[in-house]
C-alpha cells in the first residue's frame, strides 16, 4: 500500500485537533456472521429485498437476481491474506501502464482550490492479458489509485484466471492534492455529479485513446471503488449517475459530515440519514466495510463524524430499501485497514460482479 492514507490520516487528525482512536463500539459487535468466501451463503439482514429472500440468503449467486452473500457480517480480529494473492503468481499478469493528466488540460478541476495553481495527477491502467483487442470491456474505477492498485491487481489476476469475474480493466485515478481539506476533499466529499463528470470527460477518453480500449457504456459493466473519502466518492458516482455506475465497493467510506454545503448541510451523512430512505431505490450493488477502531471524530459540537456508526447506518438504510448490499464489520481493525482489504477484497469483488457475464 502507498503512504497517502497514513499521511492523510495524521494531517486530518492534527487539522481537526481531535483523537483518531477507537470508534464507539457500544452497539453489539457480533451482529452478523462470517462472510461467504465465494459470494454465496446466508446473511443476517432482514427485510424484503425485492430481489430474493434476504432472510434465508437464497437465490442463484450467478444470476444477479438472488441475495446470496448479501447482508451484515463480522470478521476478525485476526487477519490473513486471501489465498487469491498467492494464486495470482500463477495467473496471467497483464500490465500496469501509467499516464498523467495536467489539471490545466482537463475540463473539470483545473486548479487546486487551496493554491489556485494547476496540478498533475497520475492514472494507472491495468489491462489483463486475457483482454482481446477490439472487444468491449467492463472496468472498475479506483479512487486514490496508487494507494490501492497493487492490492487490487493481484486479486483481479487470480479471479479472472479462475473464471470467477469477467475480464475487466482497472483504472486507478490518483487523488488531487490535499486530505480532509483541500482539493481532494472538494472532489471526493462533495455530493454532486462533478467528480463522476471528471471521470467521464477527462479520464475515460484518455484511457480509450491511449490504450485503444473499447470501454463498455453498460452501467452494469462499470464499477467504482475507494477507501475513506474515495469510498464516498465511489458511492456518489453511482448515486448521482446510476446510468453510468452500478457496482460500488468501499472501505471505511466517509459517509460523514466531511464537506457540508447549502444543499447538503450534513454532507454524506445525509445519505443514510434520509436520502436513501426518501429516494426511489436505484439499481446499485454496494459493498461497505468499517473497522472496530475506525475514525471517530465526534465532539460535543459535531456528532456526525463517526465512521463506524455511519457505515452501519448506511447498511441499515440500504437494507430497509431493498438494495443488494454487503456490510463487513471488522473487529480490531483501523481506518481503511490493509489487513482487512487483503483478506476480503477477492470475495468482495466476486460478490460485486455477480450476475455479469463471465468467460
Amino acid at each position: 500500500m502507498g503512504n497517502h492514507r497514513d499521511r492523510w490520516a495524521w494531517i486530518v487528525c492534527l487539522a481537526l485537533v481531535v483523537g483518531c482512536g477507537d470508534d464507539d463500539t457500544s452497539a453489539d459487535p457480533d451482529t452478523g456472521t462470517e462472510p461467504p468466501a465465494d459470494g454465496g451463503g446466508t446473511s443476517d439482514a432482514g427485510g424484503d429485498s425485492g430481489v430474493g429472500d434476504r432472510d434465508s440468503g437464497t437465490g442463484d449467486p450467478d444470476s444477479g437476481t438472488g441475495s446470496d452473500g448479501d447482508g451484515d457480517f463480522t470478521i476478525g480480529p485476526e487477519y490473513s491474506d486471501a489465498p487469491e494473492y498467492a494464486a495470482a503468481a500463477e495467473a496471467p499478469q497483464g500490465v500496469v501502464q501509467t499516464f498523467e493528466i495536467p489539471s490545466n488540460e482537463a475540463t473539470h478541476f483545473t486548479t487546486d482550490v487551496e493554491t489556485g495553481e494547476p496540478f498533475t495527477r497520475v492514472v494507472n491502467v491495468w489491462i489483463p492479458e486475457q483482454h482481446v483487442s477490439g472487444e468491449t470491456v467492463p472496468f472498475i474505477v479506483l479512487q486514490d489509485g496508487s494507494d490501492y492498485v497493487y492490492d487490487l491487481v493481484p486479486a483481479l489476476q487470480a479471479l479472472i484466471h479462475q473464471g470467477r469475474i469477467p475480464v475487466l480493466v482497472a483504472i486507478a485515478v490518483d487523488a488531487a492534492p490535499g486530505g480532509a481539506v483541500g482539493q481532494r476533499n472538494l472532489e471526493y466529499d462533495t455530493l454532486s455529479e462533478e467528480y463522476v463528470s471528471f471521470v467521464e470527460d477527462d479520464v475515460l477518453p484518455r484511457v480509450r485513446e491511449r490504450y485503444s480500449l473499447e470501454l463498455t457504456s453498460d452501467p452494469e459493466g462499470r464499477a467504482a471503488m475507494g477507501g475513506s473519502s474515495g469510498g464516498a466518492a465511489a458511492f456518489t458516482m453511482g448515486w448521482f449517475r446510476p446510468d453510468l455506475y452500478r457496482r460500488i465497493l468501499t472501505y471505511s467510506g466517509t459517509f460523514v459530515n466531511q464537506r457540508p454545503d447549502a444543499t447538503y448541510p450534513r454532507s454524506a451523512w445525509e445519505y443514510h440519514e434520509h436520502l436513501i430512505g426518501e429516494t426511489e431505490p436505484k439499481p446499485l450493488r454496494v459493498f461497505l466495510e468499517a473497522g472496530e477502531n475506525d475514525f471517530d471524530w465526534n465532539t460535543g459540537d459535531d456528532v456526525y463524524h463517526g465512521w463506524l456508526e455511519a457505515n452501519r447506518a448506511m447498511a441499515a438504510a440500504l437494507a430497509e430499501r431493498g438494495y443488494s448490499y454487503r456490510f463487513i464489520y471488522a473487529r480490531g481493525a483501523e481506518h481503511v485497514d490493509n489487513r482487512v482489504i487483503r483478506e476480503t477484497l477477492p470475495s468482495a469483488l466476486e460478490w460485486l460482479w455477480r450476475g455479469y457475464p463471465r468467460p
